[in-house]
């Protein structure tokens, strides 16, 4: 039997997550999960691909509907959500989509901590994007599907691979760490599971990118690692390195720390 032992979310995208013990799960997945993200003067959004710092911005989510931002060497804004303003067109991996901008405290702010010109939105109300996969679903600004679980057998078996300094389950930036399942990739597996009320179902495997290369905690690259090991044992079928699965939310529910898993459907390895 498998338990979360972590849930986390990431108010805005590629930047810090924020570690609860309870959260809501909603269709578009953890409360707040990627509302926001940060774009550019032509409205494509900033990844940690490129814009490493943006680590480094820790987002908490205050009451009132406030949103506060802090970051090293800087003093912290704060900041009320707006989500009635104008609409303006972003696009993510080449994908348009309509935002409300945060004002120019936020985009200042930002553009000072990344040195480049940069702006926040947030996800309209009306927010209706398609997510794909097995169980197409919906998310905010996330790169795909709205939850992405690791299990913790995953990590250790990694860490066990690699024979130097272990990573931080951190650096894979997951939404549900869950621990009790002996095999490593055992989340490869689920189709169909509850947990905490809620429901949810497979997508797709998660393809690793160059994000999984900085180091969270400072923003700077890190090496190698863990690109270089997935490599040589988890190339998938489509192409890339995959580590994790993501689901869509099929039933919402309140997720805590220490709910079980209850898997009502397996299926196979894509790898």
């Amino acid at each position: 039997m498998a338990t979360v032992t972590e849930l986390r979310y990431y108010p805005v995208k590629g930047c810090a997550g924020v570690r609860v013990e309870q959260a809501e799960l909603t269709p578009a997945g953890l409360a707040h999960d990627r509302a926001f993200m940060v774009v550019d003067e032509r409205g494509v959004f900033r990844s940690q691909r490129r814009d490493a710092l943006l680590a480094t911005v820790r987002p908490t989510v205050e009451p009132g509907e406030r949103l506060a931002l802090a970051a090293p060497g800087v003093e912290p804004v704060a900041f009320s959500v707006d989500t009635v303003g104008p609409r303006r067109k972003v696009e993510l991996f080449g994908a348009p989509f309509l935002a409300v901008d945060q004002g120019d405290e936020a985009a200042d702010w930002l553009s000072r901590v990344l040195g480049v010109p940069s702006r926040l939105v947030r996800v309209p109300p009306e927010h209706d994007r398609v997510t794909d996969g097995l169980n197409p679903g919906t998310s905010g600004f996330a790169d795909s599907s709205a939850v992405h679980l690791l299990s913790r057998s995953s990590l250790d078996d990694f860490n066990e691979r690699t024979g130097g300094a272990p990573l931080p389950v951190e650096r894979f930036r997951p939404n549900l760490v869950v621990d009790g399942w002996p095999e490593p990739h055992t989340e490869d597996l689920l189709r169909r599971f509850t947990v905490g009320g809620a429901e949810l179902g497979y997508t797709k495997l998660a393809i690793r990118c160059s994000v999984t290369l900085v180091d969270q905690s400072t923003g700077a690259k890190a090496g190698p690692e863990p690109l270089r090991t997935l490599a040589r044992y988890r190339r998938a079928a489509a192409g890339g390195v995959a580590f994790g699965s993501k689901f869509s939310v099929l039933r919402p529910g309140t997720l805590r720390v220490g709910d079980e898993l209850t898997v009502s459907d397996w299926g196979s390895s894509e790898l």
